[in-house]
């Protein structure tokens, strides 16, 4: 074998290392997190991320100090770029199994914690903090990568994994997570709240929040847990509608009345009153509603009358077929007059369909707030809308 041949195979290992190895991270750096390109739109997958999901940075294994902390001395940072949060999606409540890591009693820096068996009805309020970049692809305490563009936390005692909705007591702003790790063990600190969710919820510069943590459960309507408590104490929602001014005027009632200024509408006004609020009447079999002027307009068929008992039309129906259709709920409320005053807004915001559903819950009445039924492929640019009048973002819901 030629001496050349030997060095060449001697240093083929060295080089198939340096191909497959990261090499370490600098503490001080900050993570650039590249979007992935948006996914197509497909009304039978669910929403993904696009952000690429994190790797596990081998660097960041142990270095567990003073009782449990992770490098203590280094302080955390996060991103010069704000995400889009917005194209983030919830996670989805479900039954997981629990994770094999994390959910037995413990302590840290000399304090124990007890892991809830039953964290049915959970609540508490406190300050949120948030982590960045100095845990970003580190294994958090089920061993899961913790992902700061995805919706997380840490908590102390609930389950690993579950959820949560966390509500900004300061905005009213509320989202979903799913607790994947353990902490804060910082004084007066409820909850860790990912980079992404702490950005959602709107209070990334300040650092903390007062928050609202409410355990959430695969069969719970994830809006309706913030109500019922409501019912005891306001939400944060009843309070944000409360400080808001009211509509300058109610919003046209799409009942029709045959009585105008107190006289019999015309046909003329009637298609007048039809126009202004974009109804078309249905085609059929024609009948004639004749007004005081003598004109006549061509009615829809009777199943789209509202009779009543002497048979005569009272109000009209109009109920187009709508392709895949989804209900939005965009909260809950304990006080029916904020319920009203938030139904006010969406309507003079022109967004139709929004009505008030009352429901027991926990033996407590709440008012909730829905949109529909609306077309499938309208729900994203809606809810676009529904976020810009200061609501949360809605949530779909079964009928």
């Amino acid at each position: 074998m030629s001496p050349r041949l030997r060095l060449l195979l001697v240093g083929l290992p060295w080089l198939l290392a340096a191909c497959v190895s990261t090499g370490p991270t600098s503490k001080s750096a900050s993570v650039t997190h590249v979007p992935l390109p948006a996914p197509s739109i497909s009304h039978h997958r669910p929403k993904v991320s696009p952000y690429a999901p994190a790797q596990e940075d081998l660097s960041k294994r142990g270095d567990y100090v003073a009782g449990g902390l992770f490098r203590p001395d280094v302080a955390d940072s996060v991103p010069v770029d704000i995400p889009d949060v917005d194209a983030i999606p919830e996670p989805e409540v479900r039954d997981e199994p629990r994770a094999r890591t994390g959910n037995r009693d413990y302590a840290v820096l000399g304090k124990r914690y007890h892991v809830l068996d039953d964290h049915s009805g959970f609540v508490e309020e406190g300050m949120a903090s948030y982590y960045g970049n100095k845990f970003h692809g580190r294994r958090t305490s089920s061993q899961e990568v913790y992902d700061m563009y995805a919706f997380t936390a840490a908590h102390k005692t609930l389950p690993l994994p579950s959820f949560a909705r966390v509500t900004n007591l300061e905005n009213g702003k509320s989202i979903i997570v799913r607790i994947n790790d353990r902490g804060p063990f910082h004084p007066g600190r409820v909850i860790d709240l990912s980079y992404a969710a702490a950005v959602k919820l709107g209070y990334r510069s300040k650092g903390s929040a007062r928050v609202r943590v409410e355990a959430l459960q695969p069969d719970d309507d994830a809006s309706d847990a913030t109500a019922q408590t409501a019912a005891a104490k306001p939400s944060a929602m009843d309070k944000l509608l409360t400080a808001l001014p009211a509509p300058a005027a109610e919003p046209p009632s799409n009942r029709f009345d045959m009585h105008q200024d107190g006289r019999t509408m015309s046909a003329d006004e009637f298609d007048g009153w039809m126009q202004a609020r974009k109804i078309r009447v249905a085609t059929g079999k024609p009948s004639a509603i004749t007004g005081q002027s003598g004109g006549a307009v061509t009615a829809p068929p009777r199943d789209l009358l509202a009779e009543n008992a002497a048979g005569t039309a009272s109000e009209l129906l109009v109920a187009p077929r709508i392709a895949n259709p989804v209900t939005l709920q965009v909260a809950s409320f304990s006080d029916v007059q904020n319920a009203r005053h938030a139904l006010s807004l969406l309507q003079a915001a022109a967004i139709a369909q929004a009505q008030l559903q009352d429901a027991d819950i926990g033996g407590k009445k709440i008012w909730r707030l829905r949109i529909g039924p609306v077309a499938e492929a309208a729900t994203a640019e809606l809810a676009a809308r529904i976020v810009g009048l200061g609501f949360g973002q809605p949530q779909r819901v079964r009928n």
